[in-house]
């Protein structure tokens, strides 16, 4: 059985899959630049891109930018554990989580902790801050385990269309 996601997606052709490759790439292209670069005139181009994101295959399009040059240098992969793992309780980390300006990732997970987080700060006081914030504050965190990268060797944000 397929689930909602999978449903409610648009079927995609070779055009679209190559546009969405290619702005995965360099969303800053412009309309020309990207019909250029897919093979196809600028209108149907502009139709294609306008439908991919009505249909919410494009999300959002946004510039990436180098943490260490923003003095965030420091990356936590955060495994949490609550302590009662209501949906309820679930939904209100996840807001929490929305909340948190240094984190930049929050997954729900099975079989291990409940979450995992990745967060992006300075450095270690800095942790500690985000820590105190976003997890010891919460009555319902009952075990936080972190992990920093020493040294990341691939960052991808490009699905395989």
């Amino acid at each position: 059985m397929k689930d909602k996601n999978e449903l409610d997606a648009p079927a995609l052709d070779d055009l679209d899959r190559r546009i969405l490759d290619q702005m995965q790439r360099d969303s800053a292209l412009t309309n020309q630049e990207l019909a250029a670069r897919v093979h196809a005139s600028p209108p149907t181009c502009l139709r294609r891109v306008r439908r991919l994101v009505e249909a919410g295959v494009i999300v959002r399009q946004v510039a990436l930018v180098d943490p260490a040059k923003l003095g965030a240098s420091l990356t936590a992969f955060v495994e949490v554990t609550l302590d009662v793992q209501t949906a309820e309780q679930m939904t209100a980390f996840e807001h929490a989580m929305q909340n948190e300006p240094a984190v930049l990732q929050c997954y729900r997970v099975s079989t291990g902790p409940d979450f995992v987080v990745i967060a992006q700060v300075q450095d270690m006081p800095a942790y500690h801050a985000m820590v105190h914030r976003a997890f010891t504050a919460q009555a319902n965190v009952r075990n936080v385990r972190t992990f920093f990268s020493v040294h990341r060797s691939k960052f991808e944000t490009r699905v395989a269309v």
